[in-house]
């Protein structure tokens, strides 16, 4: 993973030094950012950013996902092709599905 982005630096870092949080002489191990300390917790804030954004990737796309598959559900075809196919792309859907909760334990 790549050091914070000037962006990060100055929506991130800068705004948590100007609410009293301490930053520390110890650097991430993950990004390279600075540590912080705050109420008695220790972390990282450009890492803690990422993957709160990364979550609301995958949250996004989870949710499309799903809308497809109600939306194939709602328009089952009588005509037997038709209706494999759309069982078919239901299954692909929900495996699809399972995958991203495996990755990001989104929930």
């Amino acid at each position: 993973m790549n050091g914070p982005t000037e962006w990060e630096i100055k929506n991130i870092i800068m705004p948590l030094m100007l609410s009293g949080a301490k930053m520390l002489d110890k650097h991430c191990p993950k990004c390279g950012s600075p540590l912080f300390e705050k109420d008695g917790r220790v972390f990282c804030p450009v890492c803690e950013y990422r993957e709160k954004q990364r979550r609301a990737e995958m949250k996004g796309v989870e949710e499309k996902l799903r809308e497809k598959l109600n939306e194939l559900a709602n328009s089952l075809p009588d005509d037997i092709d038709e209706l494999e196919k759309h069982l078919r792309a239901m299954e692909h859907i929900i495996n699809l599905l399972e995958r991203y909760r495996k990755l990001g334990g989104v929930e």
